[in-house]
């Protein structure tokens, strides 16, 4: 484990129930998208998952080979008490960064909008997202569609399609990136839904 800084910041989040982005369900937009999938043997990794309700889901449909990862353990234990059968050696206590496994699937679920909106930071991201797939490998996810302000520790952080695809299009070809057409109510209007596939 490194980077203890944004261990302690995440940690003391959810302990402290400053967790708005958590809306105790599945994401709509994530889940129907894993309705149509039809391998249930790919391997799929959720980093910065959090309480992991689309790992829950996925594991009672049928998906075994799905990891589990946050740079906090405080979510890991919980997920692990509302799914005791669930092999823990698929929880994942990693900075995202330092990870080296590939996978067929990598589920995003506003994570890049968790990091400060440096160009550092962002086209690390994208870097290291490319690094983890597989070749052919997906990247699928809900990025906020909301506007990216100076306040760093406004977490989690806006940003718009157009300066998403600047750092993805790189590394990435751009399957669909559009407004979430089934976001949750609250959202409406705030998120886009994008499928990406690494180049190589």
């Amino acid at each position: 484990m490194n980077n203890p800084e944004e261990q302690h910041y995440w940690t003391k989040r959810y302990q402290e129930e400053r967790t708005g982005w958590d809306i105790g369900y599945p994401s709509t937009p994530l889940q129907e998208y894993i309705d149509q999938l039809e391998d249930k043997s790919i391997s799929i990794l959720i980093p910065g998952a959090g309480n992991a309700y689309e790992a829950e889901y996925l594991w009672k449909q049928g998906f075994q080979n799905v990891h589990v990862m946050d740079i906090s353990e405080f979510p890991l234990k919980q997920f692990q008490e509302r799914n005791p059968e669930f092999p823990e050696e698929q929880l994942l206590l990693e900075d995202f960064f330092l990870h080296e496994t590939q996978y067929d699937l990598i589920f995003e679920q506003t994570f890049f909008c968790s990091f400060v909106p440096t160009d550092e930071n962002r086209n690390r991201y994208a870097t290291q997202m490319a690094k983890l797939l597989k070749p052919k490998g997906k990247l699928v996810g809900v990025w906020f569609d909301i506007p990216l302000t100076g306040d760093i520790e406004k977490r989690p952080f806006g940003g718009d399609k157009e300066l998403y695809l600047s750092y993805l299009e790189p590394t990435f070809k751009t399957i669909t990136f559009e407004r979430c057409r089934n976001s949750i109510p609250p959202r409406v209007g705030n998120e886009l839904f994008g499928i990406f596939q690494k180049h190589i």
